[in-house]
């Protein structure tokens, strides 16, 4: 994919702010191959994991490689740093994800270790799965916006997290957005490693100056 390098040195001309470089986690890659799409159950994906566990390892360790080689690629093009998005893997429990995710997964975050730039893990709907996410990898761990700010912070220790304000609140009046982010910075109570961000992508038709609002409202609070 040399148009993403090639887009990446050209914002990196550009920008006066760090760039971040992402690509989809094994798994999430996995279920779009499996589903041929979104999918409400993942029963295709899941009875491909249950059934043909061999199979099931194969796929994954290529997704997983093909993932480390695409990220490197774009962090010698001169990504600051990187995300490795599993917005699926919060279907599995703890128990599959341990068995048919986590092997995959460290040797993904392993294989991006000498690089030296920092990795942010980020999955959605993963408040059971966050502990064994830890331990898979990533600098940053990424919370959605369904997982309480301050347990994340007891259950991962001194790991910096990313998060969370649910992408909704965007459409929301200022007088919402401002008292979601204070909430937010307040959940935090000031401990360093948290960097404020959605708990998952911007949706579609999002408000820029909602955006912009969010923004400043930071940088207020910060000074």
């Amino acid at each position: 994919m040399p148009f993403v390098l090639e887009t990446i040195r050209i914002l990196k001309r550009e920008l006066r702010v760090p760039l971040i470089g992402f690509a989809g986690a094994p798994f999430t890659l996995a279920s779009y191959l499996v589903e041929g799409g979104p999918s409400r159950h993942f029963l295709e994906v899941k009875a491909l994991m249950y059934r043909e566990e061999a199979l099931w390892h194969r796929l994954m360790g290529k997704l997983a490689e093909a993932m480390a080689r695409y990220l490197r690629a774009q962090a010698e093009a001169g990504a600051d740093l990187l995300q490795v998005f599993d917005s699926w893997v919060g279907v599995l429990s703890p128990a599959d994800y341990r068995r048919y995710v986590k092997p995959h997964m460290e040797r993904l975050f392993q294989a991006l270790g000498p690089l030296g730039v920092p990795v942010i893990h980020f999955g959605v709907g993963t408040m059971g799965l966050l502990q064994e996410m830890g331990e898979a990898g990533g600098e940053v761990l990424g919370l959605d916006h369904h997982t309480p700010l301050p347990w994340a912070r007891e259950v991962l220790g001194s790991t910096p997290v990313q998060g969370n304000l649910d992408p909704a609140v965007l459409f929301a009046p200022k007088e919402v957005i401002r008292r979601e982010v204070r909430r937010i910075l307040e959940e935090n109570g000031g401990r360093p490693g948290h960097i404020f961000n959605l708990g998952h992508g911007i949706l579609p038709k999002t408000p820029e100056e909602s955006v912009r609002y969010v923004v400043e409202l930071i940088q207020e609070v910060a000074a």
